[in-house]
């Protein structure tokens, strides 16, 4: 019986996934020239490094000067949706844009793609830079790796800047619990892994060039990614909701950073009540909300979001969050 139900589902999402394709593809806008890119995106390019951590070839670019910046990014993403938020920070930071492994230009090796094992290669990265203090920005799943990394190298964060985290609370999109179900068709997820992101791209990716469009796409099309996400959203989520939360072990910590939250007040992925909660359960942490900006703020608000994030990051002398008991939340509207 189960084999049957697996034979219908892999039919299905093959269907699905030739019905999108030529969708998609028609409407994906073409390679803009460079006279109509950002001017941000135009800037000096950054460089990248490969480096083999733990049996995993990882890749990362590196940005600017100054204070190192670890920026960690989201489920199927990578370092090229960044590029315009990057570029603002680096005005002021040494980015250091981390491609997690099974996404954008690191290897996507046959492994098991927990959390953990993220966490730890993150802190083992670390180690091999020789970074012994560092800020560190996380979005969506990478906030989620970025709260984990607490439990390996509190020491080493001096700040976090969580936009949009996982791992806050168990809501999370529909479409992802429906992920996590069918997570065990990584075979057929290959098929439909292209499509989908260009759908999600054209969705909500308006305030990327389209040469960033592409290179999202393109990357996402790699052999290894569907499985390499399929494996990713199994280990956080099931058909409950999200189910790796770090407020489960906070007590581990001996000491936490200091805490900046950063939410799209449409955010449709992950509610924007998680934020607040957290504030509520900490002291010195900080909430700024983007109006008209959902999940995806670096890809809709990208500007905005630099703004907040360097408010945050350039204000001397913060202190460290503690956990207290529920005392209410502060807020922070970014400029539109």
């Amino acid at each position: 019986m189960m084999n049957r139900l697996h034979g219908l589902s892999r039919v299905a999402i093959e269907r699905l996934a030739a019905t999108l394709a030529p969708l998609t593809s028609r409407l994906m806008p073409a390679d803009a020239p460079a006279s109509k890119r950002s001017p941000e995106s135009t800037m000096r390019p950054s460089r990248s490094f490969r480096m083999v951590v733990e049996g995993v070839e990882l890749h990362w670019s590196e940005k600017g000067s100054g204070t190192p910046l670890i920026l960690l990014h989201g489920l199927a993403d990578s370092h090229h949706s960044w590029r315009v938020v990057t570029a603002l920070l680096a005005k002021r930071y040494h980015v250091y844009s981390l491609d997690l492994a099974g996404c954008g230009l690191s290897a996507r090796p046959d492994m098991h793609y927990c959390l953990d094992h993220q966490a730890r290669l993150t802190a083992a990265w670390l180690d091999r830079l020789g970074l012994q203090q560092v800020d560190v920005l996380g979005h969506s799943y990478g906030g989620g790796v970025a709260l984990w990394l607490l439990l390996y190298r509190a020491s080493t964060v001096r700040r976090l800047a969580l936009v949009a985290p996982g791992g806050l609370g168990v809501e999370v999109s529909p479409l992802l619990r429906l992920a996590a179900l069918f997570g065990k068709l990584e075979g057929a997820g290959e098929l439909l892994m292209a499509p989908a992101t260009r759908l999600l791209v054209l969705l909500c990716g308006q305030g990327l060039s389209a040469h960033d469009q592409h290179c999202i796409c393109r990357v996402n099309s790699s052999p290894g990614t569907a499985r390499a996400f399929a494996r990713t959203v199994r280990d956080v989520i099931d058909w409950r909701g999200q189910r790796r939360h770090i407020l489960h072990r906070i007590r581990e910590v001996t000491e936490l950073p200091a805490i900046g939250l950063f939410w799209g007040e449409d955010d449709r992925v992950i509610p924007l009540h998680h934020g607040q909660a957290l504030c509520a359960a900490l002291e010195n942490c900080s909430l700024w909300q983007l109006p008209g900006a959902g999940h995806f703020l670096h890809w809709q608000a990208p500007r905005a979001l630099a703004h907040a994030l360097l408010e945050y990051l350039d204000t001397p002398a913060v202190e460290r969050s503690r956990i207290r008991r529920w005392n209410g939340t502060r807020y922070r509207r970014a400029p539109a």
